[in-house]
Parts: C-alpha cells; sequence; structure tokens
C-alpha cells in the first residue's frame, strides 16, 4: 500500500481542515442563495407566511439530512474504490456487472461537468450582488448591473488564469477561510434564532410535507427546484474522498451540517420577523442572507462571501480536471494533454478544459446578468448525475454487496426522491435550464461517440504472430543500407497479447518505410482500477532485442511513456537481461541507455471501407474530435521526445469496386 493511499485511510486536525477547504466549498455557498430562490419562487416577502417559512426549512433540513448526510455520506462513501469515490471510480466498481453501465456513468458525469459550468457564475455573482445590500455602495451602483456583470467577470477570469501556475499557496488558505465561513455562517444564523425559537419546529418533517400541498405554498410540488439546491454540493463529498479521506469527511461533515442548518434556521427567523415589510419587499432580489447580518458588518459578510464563492469554484474546475482525466483513462474522452504543477503533489492542469469552462462561464454570465436568473436554471443536471449516482449504487449493493432487498429499497426511497427534484427541477429548463443541459447532451455525445468509435477500431483490430515475422527483422537489423531509425523504437498498442501483434504495427515497420532499430518495445498502457498502480511486465519475443512490456498504471497515476521506458531499459541492463546499448553520445556522458523514437498509430477511414452508415458517422466524429482535442502525445508524456505519428488505414473490409478497363489512347 502506497504511503497516498494510507494518508486517505487516516485521519488528522490537519487532514479535517484541508476537508473543510476543499470539499465542502459548493454546498457551504448554497445559504447566500437557497431561500433567496424560494422566496422568489413564492411571489416575494409580502406573499409568505410563517407556515410557508417553516415549512420550507423543513424542506431545506431534511433535504441536507437523507441526500447528503444518508445517501453520500453513510451509504456511497462506504462504496469507495481503494479511497477514490466519485462516479467514474464508482463505475470501475460494477463495470463488470453490466455492459450497460457505461451509460449512467456517462451521462452523470456529462450531467456534473455541465453543471459545474453555472456553479462558478452563480456562487461569485451571488456574492458580488450582496454589496446592494451595503447602503453606501447600493448608493454608487444603484440599478447599473453592468458594475456587478464587469466585477464578476474579472474574479472568474483571474481564478481562471492561476490554474496553469498551481495554486498550493491558495490552497493552504482554503481551510482557515472556510472554517470561518462556517463559523460565521453558523453564528450569525444562531443569533437571528434567538429571537424566533419557534423557527426549530422546522425539524418536524410534517412540516416539510404540509408545505408541498399547502395552499400558501404558490410553487406547490415545484417548490423543490429551489429547495434542491441546498445539496447541490452533495456529490463533492463522494467525488472528493480520494483527496482528503473517508473519515476526514465523516468527522467534518456534521460540523458543517450544524453551522449550514443554523444558516438557513436564523434566515428563517429574519423572515418571521420581516414577512410583512413593504420597504424590504420593495429591494431587487431581496437576499435574506445578506440582509441579515447587521449593516456594520455587511462589507465583511460579503468579501467573506466572495471567497467562498471563489474557493468553491476553484474546488470545482479541479474536481473537472480530475473527472475529464478520468474519463478518458476509461476511454470515454479523448486523450488531452494534461500538465502536473510542481508546486502541488498530484495537481492537475487539463489547457483544454481550463479554456473551455473559463469562456463557458463568462457566457453564462454574459447571457443571465443576474444571480436570480442564474439560480432559475441551476441544479437541473445535478440531479441528473444523483439518479445515475443512485443507479450505480443500486447495483453495486445488489451485485457487490449482495445485500439484495436492502438495495431495492435504496434504489425505490432514493430514485423516488431525487426523481421528485428531477421532475421538480424541469420547470427551470425554459429559464435557462436548458444550457446547462445542452452542454451535457454535447459531453455525453462525446463520450458516445469516443466510446463507440473505439468500440469500432478494437473490432477491426488484427493480430498477426510476432514468430512469423522474425525472419524479416532479422534481415533488417542486418541490411546495412537501411538506416538506423533509433537505438530503441517504441510502439504503443492497446493489444495485450504477447505472441501475437497488431497488424498495424507490423505494416508500419515494413509497408510504411523501413524501420531499422537495435531493439524494438511493443507497449501497452492498462488503466487499473487502484488508482495508484505503478508497475510493469516485460517479455521477450523469441530475440534478445523484441520485447513485450506492459504498464499498469492507476487512473489517477501520470503517464510519462518516456520516463518509464528508460527506467524500465535501465533495469533489464542491470539484470543482464538487455545488453547495454554502449557508444551513445550525451551531455551527461556516456549512458548505457541508447535513444528512443516513440512511434504513434493513427488510423484513418479510407472511402472503400464496407461500413454501415452509423458506424463511418462514428469513426469519422471521433477522428474529428480527435483532432480538435490534439495529440495523444501530449497524454503520454511524449511531447518532448522524438517522436513518429504514423498514419495508416483503418483495415475494414473494403467494398468490391469495380474493374477499370484499359483503352486506346486518343491520338491528336
Amino acid at each position: 500500500m502506497t504511503k497516498a493511499l494510507k494518508d486517505h485511510k487516516a485521519w488528522s486536525a490537519s487532514g479535517l481542515l484541508v476537508a473543510i477547504g476543499i470539499v465542502y466549498g459548493d454546498i457551504g455557498t448554497s445559504p447566500m442563495y437557497v431561500m433567496k430562490s424560494i422566496i422568489h419562487g413564492n411571489g416575494g416577502l409580502l406573499n409568505i407566511s410563517p407556515d410557508f417559512i417553516l415549512g420550507s426549512l423543513s424542506l431545506v433540513i431534511w433535504t441536507l439530512i437523507l441526500l447528503t448526510t444518508l445517501k453520500y455520506v453513510m451509504i456511497a462513501m462506504q462504496a469507495d474504490n481503494h479511497g477514490e469515490g466519485g462516479i467514474f471510480s464508482l463505475y470501475s466498481l460494477v463495470k463488470h456487472c453490466g455492459k450497460w453501465l457505461i451509460i449512467p456513468a456517462m451521462i452523470g458525469g456529462a450531467a456534473l461537468l455541465a453543471d459545474g459550468v453555472l456553479t462558478p457564475a452563480v456562487t461569485v455573482t451571488t456574492a458580488i450582488e450582496g454589496l446592494k445590500s451595503v447602503d453606501v455602495i447600493e448608493k454608487i451602483i444603484g440599478d447599473n448591473q453592468n458594475i456587478i456583470i464587469v466585477t464578476v467577470i474579472i474574479i472568474i477570469s483571474l481564478l481562471f488564469l492561476i490554474q496553469r501556475l498551481g495554486t498550493s499557496s491558495i490552497g493552504k488558505a482554503f481551510g482557515p477561510v472556510m472554517t470561518l465561513w462556517f463559523c460565521i455562517l453558523g453564528l450569525v444564523g444562531f443569533i437571528n434564532m434567538l429571537g424566533h425559537l419557534e423557527v426549530l419546529r422546522a425539524f418536524n418533517p410534517i412540516r416539510a410535507i404540509q408545505v408541498l400541498f399547502g395552499p400558501y405554498n404558490k410553487a406547490g410540488f415545484m417548490i423543490l427546484g429551489s429547495v434542491f439546491l441546498a445539496t447541490t454540493g452533495a456529490e463533492a463529498l463522494y467525488s472528493d474522498m480520494g483527496h482528503v479521506g473517508k473519515y476526514n469527511i465523516y468527522l467534518s461533515w456534521p460540523f458543517v451540517k450544524i453551522c449550514l442548518i443554523l444558516n438557513y434556521l436564523g434566515q428563517g427567523a429574519w423572515l418571521l420577523s420581516h414577512q410583512g415589510s413593504t420597504s424590504l419587499a420593495s429591494i431587487e432580489d431581496m437576499n435574506p442572507f445578506f440582509l441579515m447580518v447587521p449593516d456594520t458588518f455587511r462589507v465583511g459578510m460579503v468579501i467573506i462571501g466572495t471567497l467562498a464563492a471563489i474557493i468553491a469554484s476553484q474546488a470545482l474546475i479541479t474536481g473537472a480536471f480530475t473527472l475529464v482525466s478520468e474519463a478518458s483513462r476509461l476511454d470515454l474522452m479523448p486523450h488531452l494533454q494534461i500538465i502536473y504543477p510542481s508546486s502541488t503533489k498530484g495537481q492537475l492542469y487539463i489547457p483544454l478544459v481550463n479554456h473551455s469552462l473559463w469562456l463557458s462561464c463568462l457566457l453564462v454570465v454574459l447571457y443571465f446578468r443576474t444571480s436570480a436568473n442564474m439560480e432559475a436554471a441551476y441544479g437541473l443536471s445535478i440531479t441528473i448525475t444523483m439518479l445515475m449516482t443512485t443507479l450505480l449504487l443500486f447495483e453495486y449493493l445488489k451485485k457487490i454487496k449482495k445485500v439484495h432487498f436492502p438495495s431495492y429499497l435504496f434504489l425505490l426511497f432514493f430514485g423516488g426522491l431525487e426523481g421528485a427534484f428531477f421532475l421538480a427541477s424541469l420547470t427551470k429548463f425554459t429559464h435557462g435550464g436548458y444550457i446547462a443541459l445542452l452542454i451535457a447532451f454535447l459531453l455525453f455525445m462525446i463520450m458516445i461517440v469516443w466510446y463507440r468509435g473505439t468500440a469500432i477500431e478494437k473490432d477491426q483490430l488484427v493480430k498477426l504472430p510476432i514468430k512469423d515475422y522474425i525472419p524479416m527483422f532479422d534481415k533488417l537489423r542486418q541490411d546495412e543500407h537501411v538506416h538506423k531509425v533509433a537505438d530503441n523504437l517504441v510502439f504503443l498498442t492497446n493489444a495485450k497479447d504477447s505472441e501475437n501483434i497488431d497488424r498495424d504495427i507490423l505494416y508500419s515497420i515494413f509497408d510504411k518505410g523501413n524501420k531499422k532499430a537495435k531493439a524494438y518495445w511493443f507497449v501497452s498502457v492498462s488503466v487499473t482500477d487502484d488508482p495508484y498502480t505503478l508497475e510493469y511486465s516485460v517479455e521477450k519475443l523469441y530475440t534478445d532485442y523484441i520485447y513485450r512490456v506492459h504498464l499498469y498504471l492507476g487512473f489517477k497515476v501520470e503517464q510519462r511513456v518516456n520516463v518509464y521506458m528508460r527506467q524500465i531499459v535501465n533495469d533489464l541492463i542491470k539484470t543482464n537481461e538487455h545488453l547495454p546499448q554502449s557508444g551513445c553520445y550525451s551531455i551527461y556522458g556516456e549512458q548505457q541507455v541508447g535513444n528512443f523514437s516513440f512511434c504513434m498509430i493513427h488510423k484513418h477511414l479510407v472511402p472503400e471501407s464496407d461500413i454501415s452508415v452509423f458506424n463511418r458517422m462514428m469513426i469519422s466524429m471521433k477522428y474529428t474530435i480527435r483532432h480538435f482535442a490534439g495529440s495523444p502525445a501530449k497524454w503520454y508524456g511524449l511531447e518532448n521526445t522524438s517522436l513518429l505519428i504514423e498514419n495508416v488505414p483503418l483495415f475494414i473490409k473494403l467494398k468490391k469496386t469495380p474493374q477499370i478497363q484499359r483503352i486506346q489512347s486518343i491520338k491528336n
């Protein structure tokens, strides 16, 4: 077991602090807009009653208890994959239970990424709009929303700009800042609650049921669309489990939940005191979260709220990098360039994802303009992710844990609960929810195309016995008229069979120019379910110069194939399994390991291929996506090596073409 894994299984005071800083950013900023959205959906401050306030609070409290605490903390976190969580880690645990499970995994992953586009926009905008609750600043800003928009755009742009630099120094401040944030949430809520202790009646779940059907609830069943915003960060508890350890989440969540509930109760108490105020009702986007804070401290609340929103956004961006990276390693997305900033161990930076998220967030801010409009669209796609997670957890409980009857109860209860939230959130579709669903659909289609295209390529894969071509290899190596390509020529292949080799590789070596080398290495990379595996096996293939290498890398391990290959060759030389490659010139002195040249095979579909229209479309779309995603060489860490990209036809059965006929030449 690696040190990292041991650390993930332990808990510590510093671990608790890190967990508070990383895990709870999204759910911790929810109090800024949940009650505001509920009140707005019911017609404003003048249209609410004590029963409505208590019932709404009860819905929020029991949503936190049932969805966040019971489902994610108590059940989902038991389905850890060597300490890792999240929908793709869960899929890795159950994928052998049925091929169809890839569909909910793709849908859930796509929806989670899509909803992430709205999170930085809605949290930062809500925090900055809190400035309007400060009288002095409100007189300066007035109704000029453009000032808010420009400020939000600057903050979001700076946030995405620093991703390339690494955020270790900022990350160290996440824990203390978020701890202070939750303490303030709890304290402000507790102080306001003391004036109306009747808000404690909200713990009665009957009030939650009554408000759904009460005449004082003008939104009816659709109020759940706003209530659901209180638990949008619940998925992060499961997804970030591998970063901070499950026990640190177990111990920190009660503190966070108490602070959240106290703040919601405080907002409820403030609403009970001001439910008939016409002056407050006239305030555009009236937000009880900021208004219940005394004027003297309101600016400070906006500042720390903005910091909390930035931290929530940072955690989401980092989570998006991790999610895309895991999807790529599971062959659900194209290989993308990944940068690992040295300042933070294990930190990912994916330029294409970063730029796409940044542009999408800016467009969301410019399109919706106000946090109220964003809240109307927010949360729809995350309900889909939760439903897909429930489905995968059902399979895990039934087929892995073998608890059949409880698994059906789990599916019935949480599937029904989340289904209700999904149906209620559908009202957000016309209010902007279609934006998140459109993004989710595009991401899902990319996954479908990549997955199906890869399957077609695997179907056409032909393997030839390597021993039949040994004489040809010998002849090539001894041919003095052929220029040597490299001491070590490395081919990346998906095939795991040691006795056979991909026809495409042999075609490249002998038919696409004679590629002469001292040693040939056929390397396959297997992504394991264990996130931190770093192992290899090697076999000689009938000679002392042809090798088959299998790299076994965890889905969170950096795939630096060039570094690993140099280590492997050096290991074989030390054990006398490979001859030293002397005579190598290097600025570091004479080396025993020679130079390397890496060859990657790119397949192309020729027009004559006998393939269905659907499969042709899938392959063509996959290659188009591959073109925009960039070369997978960067994924394997080969961008700075001697690299040859070889284009070969996709050897699918060709259509029968008519024989062209020769005719007599026409004389002038």
